[in-house]
């Protein structure tokens, strides 16, 4: 095997995970990379989930718990090996989370983009699933910190680099059908809860024991299974050479429309222009109507449906005794698995019909229907129609996720895709600021609605759906600025073909396809998806069996 910057007879050898290393041949099939980036994006996107290890991890010390526990602070919770933790204090891991995603990516995507997607995927895994034995580690000796520094800071790293390894890959593969492209590997990064927070409830319950609640155990495994899973990802990698595009494809003219560019702007300059700054918002103002959601989609349900849920509709949630708020979260945690299929399923059909309309005029769907249905929603609660609600809030969560899967190919047409990875990471700090904006703003009109005497009931989130409806207007506008680039942000082609050296045989060459990206859903493409798509299957089968209880 040879180790980056060795030598031969004074030529350096590329190293295994190099970028020189994984160029693709004659022979290789393009439809092979969508299943590497979702086995990456599968295991990371358990992030959506790690809400499933709270409830357990109150309970980590085993027997009666001092009184003094209930007056110690944050700080102390940190340090503390006798108390139990409450969920607030673990519900930061959650917030460490996508702050470090969006702040590793926007820090090393350049480094990606130099190195190339097989080493990013890797340190990535290691990130991870390091983090996740660290956490691991942290609960068999209950250091709080710990956890927030194994699961929350290193594993955060680790899902900004997963979460951009592929994306500029991707949309160089299939510059025929960017949207579709991105919206493979996205797609796993939504679906990564509806496999693991099942798989994690398994493992728990079979290591649990008097003394333990199985979490710890739970992580090491889990852990094991994503690195596995996550070094396949990384050696499936490959880029094509420079001047490669599939067979019979020629690069669509700039019609004003789809906003096409094939021009290239370099790193330093894409947050300089205007455009970067305007997608930022719209990002931001998407995310954090559909994050907010998210946040409170279980008490949302119980608190407007109430006893209407188990068939008891004169009854409200305040009226409801134990054993029946039991019944309805049950039946709220169905229609939160619900809302994970459909953020699931958008991101790959918006991202789809990104490719037909352009990425502009989708974004304007999001920003037109959404505005819509968060008007209507108060109106379906007073109605009392679940169908209804849960149908407005689905198609709701559709375009949460196809926003993040749909921006990657929105950044290609306007800034080019040489730096496409690396401005996108940059652009994830639009989620990092949305992950504390959204859920920050929905619980505190919710809780100001409180304060001023609002029952639990629909008139307790009628504020909060015309405030997110609000920023989605902001958002409508956002979009509609957006315009081409001038030509003067764009890279010459002597400087374009400088940065292309080390991966062109044709920098000023031929182009076409060369042989490559051919052989479509061949055995080895089959088997490959497959690997990915089973645990994908098992996942949806087993969060639309819970969800039957909503209805």
């Amino acid at each position: 095997m040879a180790v980056a910057g060795t030598t031969t007879q004074g030529v350096t050898q590329a190293g295994l995970l190099d970028r020189e290393r994984i160029i693709a041949k004659p022979g290789f099939n393009r439809w092979l990379v969508p299943p590497a980036a979702l086995a990456i994006h599968l295991c990371i996107g358990m992030a959506y989930g790690f809400s499933v290890f709270w409830l357990p991890l109150t309970k980590a010390i085993v027997g009666t718990t001092d009184p003094a526990c209930a007056s110690q602070g944050l700080v102390s919770a940190l340090f503390s090996t006798s108390c139990n933790w409450r969920v607030a204090d673990l519900g930061w891991i959650y917030t460490l989370f996508f702050v470090l995603l969006g702040c590793s990516a926007a820090l090393w995507g350049g480094w990606l983009e130099h190195v190339g997607p097989r080493k990013a995927a890797f340190v990535s895994a290691c990130c991870w699933c390091g983090g996740i034995l660290l956490a691991a580690v942290g609960v068999v000796v209950h250091q709080l910190w710990l956890m927030w520094l194994g699961a929350g800071v290193i594993g955060g790293i680790g899902l900004g680099l997963g979460y951009i390894s592929p994306v500029s890959t991707l949309i160089k593969w299939f510059p025929d059908r960017r949207g579709m492209a991105t919206g493979m590997a996205i797609m796993g990064f939504g679906g990564g809860a509806m496999i693991g927070a099942p798989l994690a409830n398994i493992l728990m319950n079979t290591f649990k024991t008097d003394v333990s609640v199985g979490v710890w155990q739970t992580f090491v495994v889990m852990a094991l299974i994503y690195f596995c899973f996550m070094m396949g990802g990384a050696f499936g990698y490959r880029i094509p050479p420079s001047g490669w595009r599939p067979d019979g494809w020629t690069p669509k003219v700039n019609n004003g429309k789809a906003m096409i560019t094939h021009g290239h702007v370099h790193l330093r300059d894409a947050h300089k222009t205007p455009q970067f700054w305007l997608i930022w918002a719209v990002l931001c103002l998407n995310v954090s109507a559909g994050i907010g959601v998210i946040g409170m989609a279980s008490p949302m349900l119980q608190e407007i449906f109430a006893g209407s849920l188990i068939g008891l509709p004169d009854l409200t949630f305040s009226q409801l005794d134990a054993g029946q708020k039991v019944q309805i979260a049950a039946i709220a945690a169905g229609f939160t698995g619900l809302l994970s299929l459909f953020n699931i399923g958008g991101r790959f059909f918006w991202a789809s019909l990104s490719d037909k309309i352009g990425r502009k005029n989708t974004y304007y769907c999001f920003f037109v229907i959404g505005i819509i249905l968060y008007a209507l929603a108060p109106t379906l609660a007073d109605m009392g129609s679940k169908a209804l609600f849960v149908l407005a809030f689905g198609v709701i969560l559709s375009m949460y996720g196809g926003g993040f899967a749909t921006i990657p190919a929105y950044l290609a047409d306007i800034f080019g895709t040489q730096f496409v990875g690396a401005i996108h990471g940059r652009l994830l700090t639009a989620w990092a600021t949305a992950g504390i904006l959204g859920p920050v703003v929905v619980n505190y009109i919710r809780e100001a609605q409180i304060s001023a005497g609002v029952a639990p009931g629909p008139a307790l989130y009628t504020g909060t759906m015309y405030i997110l409806a609000g920023m989605l207007v902001l958002g409508l506008i956002a979009n509609a600025l957006v315009r081409p680039l001038s030509d003067k942000w764009f890279m010459s082609d002597a400087e374009v073909a400088s940065l292309q050296a080390k991966s062109a045989a044709a920098n000023a060459g031929p182009t076409g396809s060369f042989g490559i990206g051919k052989g479509g859903f061949d055995a080895k493409a089959l088997l490959a998806w497959a690997v990915v798509g089973i645990p994908l299957l098992w996942g949806i089968w087993v969060t639309l069996r819970s969800s039957l209880a909503l209805f």
